[in-house]
């Protein structure tokens, strides 16, 4: 949800806190329109990350509740981009969506984020998300890093106008965050590194 995180992911760059530099789109067009939204779901943390250690974030869209996210204005060729540096490949490949688009979910691979979902339209344009394959129920969770858990942190800030108490308390009571972070433990990591 972090605006400076998805720049890294469209003009190349390493995001604070993380261990990995990404490559960058083809086209390093930064989206011209974002906004806050709500997914149908549930955000929960889980294995481990190669690029942020802890538990990396997913989204399981059968279950109940709401989960704040953010919008992007993208091409189909950046989504693609993103998508490969997400599922550990070279961008450069376009993605056929013709599945997606037609049943809200098509399959690329084994891999924790090859899964893609359309969940609707705004403005006539698709939603689109990646995510893992398998439900809440089958994830080893994981809580999260401090820096992973403040760039969420962020984003929620950007893109919803969250207080810091207001998203480390939803942060600190996703599965996989729970019991490891609490609502103070977590709000402490994000005042600390973002020094607020």
């Amino acid at each position: 949800m972090q605006a400076r995180r998805l720049a890294h992911y469209i003009a190349g760059g390493r995001p604070a806190g993380a261990s990995r530099t990404y490559p960058g789109c083809r086209d390093r067009t930064l989206p011209g329109r974002t906004l806050p939204i709500f997914l149908p779901g549930l955000l929960y943390f889980a294995f481990e990350s190669a690029t942020w250690t802890g538990g990396s974030a997913f989204y399981d869209p059968t279950r109940d509740g709401d989960m704040p996210a953010r919008a992007y204005l993208l091409t189909a060729q950046q989504f693609a981009d993103i998508a490969a540096q997400e599922m550990y490949r070279d961008p450069g490949a376009d993605l056929d969506l013709t599945r997606v688009l037609t049943t809200g979910r098509d399959r690329f691979g084994p891999g924790r984020y090859e899964t893609l979902i359309c969940l609707g339209t705004i403005d006539a344009v698709p939603v689109l998300t990646f995510t893992a394959p398998w439900p809440l129920t089958h994830a080893d969770l994981n809580p999260p890093s401090p820096a992973y858990l403040t760039t969420l942190a962020t984003g929620l800030t950007e893109s919803h106008h969250w207080s810091p108490t207001q998203s480390a308390t939803y942060l600190a009571t996703r599965p996989g965050a729970t019991p490891h972070w609490t609502p103070e433990t977590a709000l402490r990591a994000i005042r600390e590194a973002t020094g607020t």
